[in-house]
């Protein structure tokens, strides 16, 4: 899960400042952890913990309540609504539901087992359609890349079970592709932009590089990299310097108990 908050972190600066290369500082001056973050570790939480995952989404946005970025318009009135016990979905497709759901790769080891799960992380808020079928298709690909799938593999079967277009690439897209803030218009690009990748880093590159929602787009991406790939040490060592005590023990916690010993690396 690590690897979400990489990709946010190293996008935090460009969501609203996009930048249209792959030569960039990776971890700018300015960059921290925004609400994709703080809800991938409410995720964890909930997986660690149990419980309704409802109510871990609305007790960790009232307890960091002004991230870098702000929450999405209709989580917020969520959270208000929630304030007075009503917890009634609001049919987003957002990718809220997308960049929030890595942890739930990890944490299961069937397919049965993670499209449930990321379907009852997403439609508690996001109960369109759309907004479980991304927040289900980047699970997926977090499990198929830990048990070792090729990218191509990947492709097919996200293709054929989500009917997403996957046959373009990063550097097709770069000069035209702007904001994106539903599952449909940012899960399949920051699915390509991993598929695109050399290594972890490249994969962020990648997704930060075309543009749009890029802390959401780098949170997705970093996901799944991260399962594929694992993650260099020394950007292991800077994010974790880069975030609170609490949320720093929450990883490794998360980690402890649901990291693969045998990750796949290529």
């Amino acid at each position: 899960m690590l690897g979400s908050i990489i990709g946010d972190i190293v996008g935090s600066v460009y969501e609203f400042n996009n930048i249209k290369t792959k030569d960039f500082p990776f971890f700018s001056s300015g960059c921290t952890f925004t609400d994709d973050s703080i809800l991938t570790l409410a995720t964890a939480d909930w997986l660690l913990h149990g419980g309704d995952v409802a109510h871990y989404y609305s007790r960790y946005a009232q307890e960091y309540p002004s991230p870098m970025g702000s929450y999405g318009g209709g989580f917020l009135c969520w959270i208000e609504q929630t304030k007075a016990g009503i917890f009634s979905p609001y049919n987003s497709c957002g990718n809220g539901s997308a960049m929030r759901v890595g942890p739930v790769g990890w944490a299961f080891d069937t397919e049965e087992e993670v499209m449930q799960a990321a379907k009852t992380s997403a439609e508690c808020t996001h109960n369109h359609p759309e907004g479980i079928k991304g927040a289900q298709a980047t699970a997926l690909c977090i499990l198929m890349a830990r048990q070792g799938k090729d990218k191509e593999t990947i492709r097919k079967v996200i293709e054929e079970k989500f009917h997403y277009d996957l046959q373009f690439t990063c550097d097709s897209i770069r000069d035209t592709y702007g904001w994106g803030a539903v599952c449909q218009n940012t899960v399949p690009q920051a699915i390509v932009a991993f598929l695109d990748a050399e290594d972890f880093e490249d994969a962020i590159r990648n997704v930060i590089s075309i543009g749009g929602d890029s802390d959401t787009l780098g949170c997705i991406t970093g996901s799944i990299a991260e399962a594929f790939y694992g993650i260099p040490q020394d950007l292991r060592d800077e994010t974790f310097a880069l975030l609170p005590n609490n949320f720093a023990k929450l990883v490794s916690d998360f980690e402890n108990k649901y990291r693969d010993s045998t990750l796949h690396k290529k």
